[in-house]
């Protein structure tokens, strides 16, 4: 039997942290082996216990989470996983967060209920577990810079009616990023699906904006899928891509789970397999799990071409391995040239 995860769980509040703990310690698979009221006790907790995961809350005093996560991951590179606020500053801080290197996130309950608080546990207790696999070594020695503006580039892949449609879920937030900032200005429309709940999707799009040549927004119902444009699904609705008339264009809708997720890789892909087939190209990003692995398969079977990232790069070799796999992706791809790649792929289309 593989021995416990170890977990050590900072927060200011002395109530959350007994809550977490126990919360934690319900899975017999985890082992909270400590507790911080601030990052500075952390650091030396860390030192001396060796945890296998931080739980890590975004708003604190003395050091919020993500000047923490700064100073903390080039030197002593860990899982961290974000406790966050649904304020729209505490939204804020978690996307400076896993840019900073936190592989994923859950959301405090917007009020005390007990259904609330235990399903947010839950999911807390679900991505430890996923955390505790991922891969941060890269992050040793990294030095952190400001995030990178708008620049220029005469590679162009200007395109009306091809796609690219990217899939990812943990540590997919940066993948993402990296990939997209660079496709010049006027890219082929372009969909991602990275699972993540609502609100923070609106978030996440703004902030690509301020980094990428391409236009990033959140989608809407009915948006038309146009080179140049990047459009992100909305957390919490299925997300499809339809032809309408000459054009592609946006369908949300339920908020029902498909592959465990919503909004649902697979959904997405299965869309574009059916309404775009070999104009599109895909790339599936790092993540826990299988979704997307079918909805790509039926992409390339529909004559699109399509990549995942490779195990090195990757913060969780399950999404990419598993569309490998089943042989929905043609190759495994390094992350710094997953964009290349997809540019490469849709001049072939031509």
């Amino acid at each position: 039997m593989a021995p416990p995860i170890r977990v050590l769980i900072v927060d200011d509040s002395a109530l959350v942290r007994n809550i977490l703990s126990q919360g934690l310690s319900i899975d017999p698979c985890i082992e909270v082996v400590g507790t911080a009221a601030d990052p500075y006790i952390a650091r030396d907790m860390i030192v001396r216990l060796h945890p296998d995961v931080l739980t890590l809350d975004v708003e604190m005093p003395r050091m919020d989470g993500v000047a923490f996560l700064r100073k903390l991951m080039p030197q002593y590179p860990i899982p961290i996983v974000m406790v966050s606020s649904l304020t729209q500053r505490g939204k804020q801080i978690t996307m400076e967060a896993l840019e900073a290197g936190a592989v994923d996130f859950v959301a405090k309950p917007t009020s005390n209920v007990a259904s609330g608080l235990n399903a947010m546990l839950a999911e807390l207790r679900t991505k430890v577990r996923i955390a505790s696999t991922a891969n941060v070594s890269h992050w040793k020695g990294k030095r952190l810079t400001a995030p990178s503006s708008r620049s220029s580039s005469s590679a162009l892949a200007e395109s009306t009616d091809k796609i690219i449609a990217i899939g990812a879920s943990t540590g997919g937030t940066e993948a993402i990023r990296q990939v997209i900032e660079k496709f010049p200005a006027t890219t082929a429309g372009t969909v991602i699906v990275q699972h993540m709940p609502g609100g923070f999707t609106k978030m996440f799009a703004e902030r690509l904006n301020q980094l990428c040549q391409m236009q990033v927004k959140e989608a809407e119902h009915g948006d038309r899928v146009r080179s140049g444009l990047i459009l992100i699904a909305p957390g919490g609705k299925q997300f499809e891509v339809i032809r309408r008339g000459g054009f592609y264009e946006v369908s949300l809708g339920t908020d029902e789970k498909v592959s465990g997720h919503c909004p649902s890789v697979d959904v997405m892909m299965h869309s574009i397999a059916k309404h775009v087939g070999s104009n599109a190209v895909g790339a599936m990003l790092t993540g826990m799990g299988q979704d997307g692995a079918n909805g790509m398969l039926a992409m390339r079977q529909a004559g699109a071409r399509c990549i995942s990232q490779d195990e090195a790069s990757s913060i969780v070799f399950g999404m990419p391995k598993v569309a490998y796999e089943k042989g929905g992706a043609e190759k495994l791809v390094p992350l710094d040239k997953i964009a290349a790649s997809l540019l490469s792929l849709l001049t072939e289309r031509k």
